[in-house]
């Protein structure tokens, strides 16, 4: 991971924001230990806060993606309301030119 302390923070602000709709000790107890792993940030000129790309190293390149969270807010099932859904999209062509590579690889293995 090229951007642990931008990227940790990034769920870090999330978590803390489920903690305060929905109060849990032991999401409190988790986001305390988490935040001690964590490097200081140091945001770029282009940091936004909300939109923190994931940047990862991998063999065939680098890659940067972008989530997207789906959530049921509508739900009257109490296990569906507390589900989320969580997607990885590729944040420029790069990424999403490795994640193809990446893709082809896996189809022709047997």
């Amino acid at each position: 991971m090229r951007n642990l302390p931008d990227w940790g923070r990034h769920i870090m602000d999330s978590l803390r924001g489920r903690s305060a709709h929905t109060p849990d000790p032991a999401l409190d107890q988790l986001i305390a230990e988490l935040s001690s792993y964590l490097p200081a940030p140091s945001p770029g000129p282009d940091h936004v806060g909300f939109a923190v790309p994931l940047h990862l190293r991998t063999p065939d390149g680098d890659l940067r993606l972008i989530t997207t969270l789906t959530t049921f807010a509508t739900a009257t099932d109490v296990t569906i309301a507390e589900l989320h859904l969580e997607a990885f999209l590729p944040a420029d062509a790069d990424s999403a030119r490795i994640l193809r590579l990446r893709a082809a690889r896996h189809r022709s293995t047997p």
